[in-house]
């Protein structure tokens, strides 16, 4: 299955804000019961347990409303852990109201070097081009103090399937067109070690979560 990259409607606002509203409520189910809640808290949990961290601060990218962000949040302080959370979005209209949000760009964040402990992103990294990839990545190790984090879709014909079997529940008519687009244009685990050699990263750690769902641990040097 070649990867297609496909405009995607959510990334312009390309909607009534009911529709939007509803395209990021579509989100947050997806991340909810569809592994990448899942998937980030178990990012997040082993950079924390592998640096001996009890707290540490993560910068979201292209962050939305910021449930999945504050949802691993709440739950890592259970742990005792404690995350201090920015969200960053390209547009003001994604960001919710409750907590620390930036609008700025995700290739040029607005953050001087070592700010953060972690850079985090969620359901974005597939939006970008493959030089876009290795930019954003290099930007994010830059403004990052310990690692960069991916929770993005694996492309794979298995995960095309549900996903248009899935279109009668989606509540929007941007999350019919952009749920098929974001699988056609993720990228492989294969084509994402690739693109990441061409990072200033120490190591890459690299495996598969809960339904076709890719999560990345690139450590800062």
């Amino acid at each position: 299955m070649k990867r297609t990259p496909i405009a995607e409607l959510l990334d312009t606002d390309a909607g009534r804000p009911e529709e939007i509203a509803a395209s990021l409520a579509d989100l947050r189910w997806f991340n909810r019961w569809f592994g990448g809640v899942q998937t980030t808290r178990r990012l997040v949990q082993h950079v924390a347990q592998n640096e001996g961290l009890t707290s540490l601060s993560l910068l979201e990218v292209a962050a939305g409303s910021g449930y999945l962000a504050h949802s691993t949040g709440n739950f890592l302080a259970r742990q005792g852990i404690g995350v201090e959370v920015t969200l960053l979005d390209r547009l003001a209209s994604h960001l919710g109201n409750g907590g620390r949000s930036v609008v700025g760009d995700a290739l040029s964040l607005p953050f001087h070097e070592s700010s953060f402990d972690v850079v985090s992103s969620n359901l974005f990294v597939h939006h970008l081009s493959p030089e876009q990839v290795v930019e954003f990545v290099t930007e994010s190790l830059r403004v990052c103090r310990k690692a960069v984090l991916i929770n993005d879709l694996i492309r794979h014909p298995l995960h095309m399937a549900l996903v248009l079997a899935g279109v009668p529940l989606y509540r929007s008519r941007i999350t019919r067109h952009d749920a098929p687009a974001s699988v056609r244009q993720a990228y492989t685990m294969e084509e994402m070690c690739e693109l990441l050699r061409k990072t200033p990263a120490a190591r890459v750690e690299i495996g598969s979560h809960y339904l076709f769902r890719m999560g990345v641990i690139v450590w800062k040097a």
